[in-house]
């Protein structure tokens, strides 16, 4: 009896609720994003149908009811938690993603997801353009960086990047005829991917990895706090170019874990020496494997998602390692891209072993990538010793650290 009342006063509660979502012509939703609880408020005529079949008509006619409803409140919503959070463009379009989810479901409607994720981007000032090819709503976003693997259309000297690649696996989406797509004036902002902030996630939401590696006959122990949600957030990231890439950071959690310990542990050696702690730890922590055999493509992963993966190949490792001399050392760098392999120089007083010069600065090869030799700080593999690379990114940091 006490379990049926129990039951009885959830469902009039919900009831009481639905009642008042009908009395205030909307409705509330809340849903959980990184570190807090995301509410908001959509007016029920924001709400459009579902399309019968998908045509121009149907996304006009429903941009025109959408656009006289009152999707302020959402979008400034939106914008709001957006600058709060110093959220980049990537993790707002996540935001805008489980908003759309939110309202319209994607396994409910495709298309009318797809709408939503379109007008809330559009009304926050983003160039995004629909399009309809072969029955299918395409969707594509300005934006003027290096970015690989996903199609793309020019249309007017202008580069439309394409945002639900990862929903049409097979189709050849950059025969898409551009001057179809439909867009709004007033929306004209380029989309970035750079990501340079990581959310705050909530602690508890954390998991513990435990990393060791041996390095002067001693064998040091890691507890890394990593987050799931870092792949979430990585899901469909594209291939971006090496500073943006180089530059992802780790989550607040994940850092505090591992970097004081790190510097901790080099505290008490000379420079070379600390360089070179960071170089093997990155060698020899972490389990090697390439990209087409962990994934069937070329992935690369953020410093986090390396520490969290089960594997990672020279791509990953570079990066590990360019930001954890970065955050330790601050040192001048470049990576190095050879045609199969990337590794990094670091800038130091005098060059070790071989030098590469670049720009009239001197850098000596550290190798974070595990080899057939036991590559030392200057040395690189012989199958490269004699082929041609291209410097890819060049850190010259503003200040230095000084770290004795």
């Amino acid at each position: 009896m006490r379990c049926w009342f129990k039951i009885s006063g959830v469902l009039l509660l919900f009831l009481a609720n639905a009642a008042a979502f009908g009395q205030t012509g909307g409705y509330r939703f809340s849903y959980e994003f990184y570190n807090t609880t995301f509410n908001i408020h959509v007016s029920s005529s924001l709400m459009v149908k579902m399309p019968d079949t998908l045509s121009e008509q149907y996304i006009r006619s429903s941009y025109r009811q959408a656009d006289s409803s009152d999707y302020a409140a959402v979008v400034d919503t939106l914008l709001a938690y957006k600058e709060k959070y110093q959220l980049n463009d990537w993790l707002y379009y996540q935001l805008i993603r489980r908003t759309a989810q939110a309202i319209s479901p994607k396994k409910e409607n495709y298309e009318r997801y797809t709408f939503y994720k379109w007008f809330l981007m559009v009304k926050s000032g983003y160039d995004a353009r629909l399009t309809i090819s072969d029955n299918r709503i395409i969707f594509y976003v300005y934006n003027d960086e290096d970015i690989s693997d996903i199609p793309f259309v020019m249309y007017k000297d202008k580069k439309y990047m394409c945002l639900n690649r990862h929903d049409y696996a097979y189709a050849d989406l950059n025969k898409v005829p551009p001057h179809r797509m439909i867009s709004i004036p007033e929306a004209t902002h380029a989309f970035s991917y750079k990501v340079t902030r990581m959310p705050d996630f909530r602690p508890g939401s954390y998991t513990e990895k435990e990393i060791a590696f041996t390095y002067g006959h001693k064998v040091y122990h890691f507890n890394v706090k990593l987050n799931p949600e870092v792949e979430r957030i990585f899901a469909n990231y594209p291939v971006v170019d090496f500073e943006s890439y180089f530059n992802i950071p780790l989550s607040r959690e994940t850092y505090g874990s591992l970097i004081p310990i790190l510097k901790n542990n080099v505290s008490g050696m000379k420079q070379k020496k600390g360089i070179d702690y960071l170089m093997r730890f990155t060698r020899y922590a972490l389990l090697y494997e390439d990209d087409d055999k962990n994934f069937g493509k070329e992935k690369r992963l953020s410093p986090e998602q390396t520490l969290f993966s089960e594997y990672s190949d020279c791509d990953d490792r570079a990066a590990l390692f360019f930001y954890l001399v970065k955050e330790i050392y601050n040192l001048p760098m470049i990576a190095l891209l050879y045609p199969t392999h990337i590794t990094m120089a670091v800038q130091f007083d005098k060059p070790i072993g071989r030098p590469i010069v670049y720009n009239g600065k001197t850098y000596s090869i550290c190798e974070p990538t595990p080899q057939k030799e036991n590559l030392s700080i200057g040395q690189i593999s012989a199958s490269l010793r004699n082929t041609p690379y291209e410097v890819v990114y060049a850190y010259k940091p503003l200040n230095k650290i000084s770290v004795r």
